[in-house]
């Protein structure tokens, strides 16, 4: 690119939507924060995610913020498309009604003359898609499906075809569009393209080569391994259908087993993130693209006796985000707190563009210049109405209103939260101020539900394999690895 059309590019002056930066978005699911080698995990293999790594910046803090929902990416979503916390969406069915907010690539098409273009996972019904999307291809409009057996949808000026087979393995089928849409873009306006990958979500069902790589050389346990949860923190500790993918109590082989089967998931992901940036660099698009890459929300995966992303522990909110493009300082990351759907008002800055609607998002832009080095001091995560946590990025307090429990943790001693000190004599004073924080956000936020019950459930969880579900996307070889014995296979969310 020519000096001159870069300085134009980032100098804050109006653009011509030829001028705006195109915009690639690839969005992973139930990726945690610590599956990038280059960030700390030299027991993966991620290359592609490395380079980009090295290549641009990345926040080291980066949270889904809670939700209203068991489904976690439901609400992230929801939170990313607006630009708004889930307590300000609309209180009547948030995960499909977004009311009068303008999402972000409508925005994006609006004011900036965007092409907005969807590949992928859509967990929220035809009437978001319509303020959102007009064009796509290998739309999937449900929330998983086993990755070698789904049905997707080609997105046609605001039309859904029909349903059809998805031609291969989700991940590779995402990326050979996006591949074909960067080959064919054209130059007069800028793009917004959207990949929306459903791995590494359940089902752990990688091509057998890729969980062959970590069978032979096993990754070892999360340090916060235990074989079950020591409290009933939420209703989906027994009942829902993530906690279900295995028999309690958790077991070490078991935990191994599938956190190969996952981590052959995220590598083959990897993969496919490879071959759509290969495609970028070789495209006349190379110098003029912004390339996002985070996921919705992080998983368990064993961590505290869990295996879902139903809590507020660090594992299964966080999650990875890295800014890569013309602009970006290479190699730099950040440990300031950012929310997912802060890429609202980030995005929207890079494109030169003021929002329409009220966001609780926040630009991370000026971070990512180096002029500030946080636009937050502390990180609220609320979950339904049955969990809250604050973060002030030191201490962490978890609250548990029904069950009348809480937990309090030295962050940067203790990053895994393992060792409680809520009850502490010592530090009655952290308990305190981080409840008077709590509240302050509770305020700001309007958070509806009480945080106390007048009637607690009981504390101790009831963990009964006979409930378990035998969730109809799993392929046969993992409902005989881990559902023996289960009845009812075509039963399932």
């Amino acid at each position: 690119m020519l000096p001159w059309l870069f300085a134009l590019l980032f100098s804050g002056i109006c653009l011509t939507a030829k001028q705006r930066p195109n915009i690639l978005f690839l969005f992973a699911d139930d990726q945690r924060a610590d599956t990038i080698a280059a960030h700390g995990n030299p027991h993966i293999q991620t290359p592609n995610l490395d380079r980009l790594a090295s290549t641009g910046f990345s926040f080291r803090k980066n949270y889904c913020a809670g939700s209203f929902s068991g489904a976690v990416c439901v609400a992230s979503r929801a939170m990313l498309m607006t630009g708004q916390h889930w307590m300000n969406l609309p209180r009547e069915k948030p995960r499909t009604n977004w009311g009068a907010n303008q999402t972000l690539p409508a925005l994006l098409k609006s004011r900036g003359n965007y092409q907005p273009f969807i590949i992928g996972k859509w967990h929220n019904g035809k009437k978001t898609l319509d303020q959102s999307f007009s064009n796509g291809r290998s739309v999937y409009m449900g929330g998983m499906a086993d990755h070698t057996n789904f049905e997707v949808q080609d997105l046609t000026k605001g039309k859904l075809s029909t349903k059809r087979h998805a031609p291969g393995f989700s991940s590779t089928t995402f990326a050979d569009e996006a591949i074909s849409f960067i080959q064919t873009a054209e130059t007069k306006n800028p793009f917004f393209l959207y990949v929306s990958f459903m791995a590494p979500h359940d089902p752990r069902n990688p091509p057998q080569k890729y969980r062959k790589i970590y069978y032979s050389d096993r990754p070892p346990l999360p340090p916060n391994f235990l074989p079950l949860h020591p409290f009933q923190n939420a209703p989906q500790v027994i009942s829902g259908r993530d906690e279900s993918l295995a028999p309690w109590p958790r077991t070490k082989k078991m935990i191994s087993d599938q956190l190969c089967e996952y981590y052959g998931l995220v590598t083959h992901l990897d993969e496919q993130v490879g071959r759509i940036l290969y495609a970028l660099e070789q495209s006349e698009h190379a110098r003029n693209t912004i390339i996002i890459f985070t996921a919705d929300h992080g998983l368990a995966m064993g961590s505290h006796g869990l295996l879902g992303k139903q809590n507020l522990y660090e594992q299964s909110m966080q999650c990875p985000l890295i800014f890569a493009g013309p602009g970006i300082p290479q190699g730099k990351e950040s440990n300031a707190f950012t929310y997912v759907h802060d890429l609202y008002a980030t995005l929207c800055a890079m494109a030169h563009l003021e929002p329409e609607n009220k966001i609780d998002s926040l630009n991370l832009k000026p971070i990512i210049d180096e002029k500030v080095t946080s636009i937050r001091e502390s990180l609220f995560l609320p979950f339904q109405d049955n969990q809250r946590t604050v973060n002030n990025g030191k201490w962490k307090l978890h609250l548990y209103p029904q069950v009348h429990h809480q937990l309090l943790f030295d962050l940067e001693i203790d990053p895994h939260e393992i060792n409680d000190l809520s009850n502490n004599p010592k530090y009655t004073d952290q308990v305190r101020e981080l409840t008077e924080l709590m509240i302050a956000w509770r305020k700001l936020l309007g958070d509806p539900f009480p945080i106390h019950s007048v009637n607690p459930e009981r504390l101790e969880p009831n963990f009964d394999n006979s409930k378990r579900i035998l969730d109809r996307w799993q392929p046969m070889w993992i409902q005989q690895k881990y559902f023996k014995g289960r009845k009812n296979p075509n039963h399932g969310l």
